[in-house]
């Protein structure tokens, strides 16, 4: 019986255009991609376009669609302190500027920033180094939510450019 269930939830997903998170499509006019100057959000979006079974080049030069990272930057700050003065929570933030080219050379999207934030619950009594660990796991995760949303706004902008 559940067996059947789950079939017909996996039919009606596919059916109203669901996909898993991370499968992307570009139109294939823009292939392959070339990111340049990428860091860490760089790569996140070359894992999602590989796992999407799109084709990426090392030479800008041959590639339909250059994404250019711009720039990157990591910040926190603290948000709530106890009566000692101590950090109890941070907030922490991770923003990308970027742009698209066309293959000509021509802006597809023009430079803009995305930011992702997080509140970061800190313990006081725990080790420092569990805290770091922690902040930088956070730090992916918001690394991979921009990633998700530069695709998103390429694949939105390039779909409204298809002819």
């Amino acid at each position: 019986m559940s067996a059947w269930m789950l079939t017909i939830a996996l039919l009606s997903a596919g059916g109203c255009g669901f996909q898993l998170r991370g499968t992307v499509d570009l139109p294939s006019e823009y292939s392959p991609v070339f990111i340049q100057s990428g860091g860490a959000v760089g790569e996140a979006m070359q894992n999602r376009l590989e796992g999407g079974g799109l084709s990426l080049t090392q030479v800008a030069a041959q590639a339909g669609l250059i994404v250019r990272v711009l720039g990157q930057q990591r910040s926190s700050r603290i948000v709530a302190v106890d009566s000692n003065g101590k950090a109890l929570a941070y907030e922490l933030t991770y923003a990308v500027s970027f742009d698209a080219l066309g293959r000509d050379g021509q802006i597809l999207i023009s430079p803009q920033w995305l930011s992702a934030v997080r509140t970061f619950d800190d313990n006081p009594n725990a080790a420092v180094l569990g805290e770091q660990l922690e902040s930088e796991i956070i730090y992916q995760d918001l690394v991979a939510d921009v990633a998700d949303r530069i695709l998103m706004r390429l694949r939105a902008a390039l779909a409204s450019d298809a002819p």
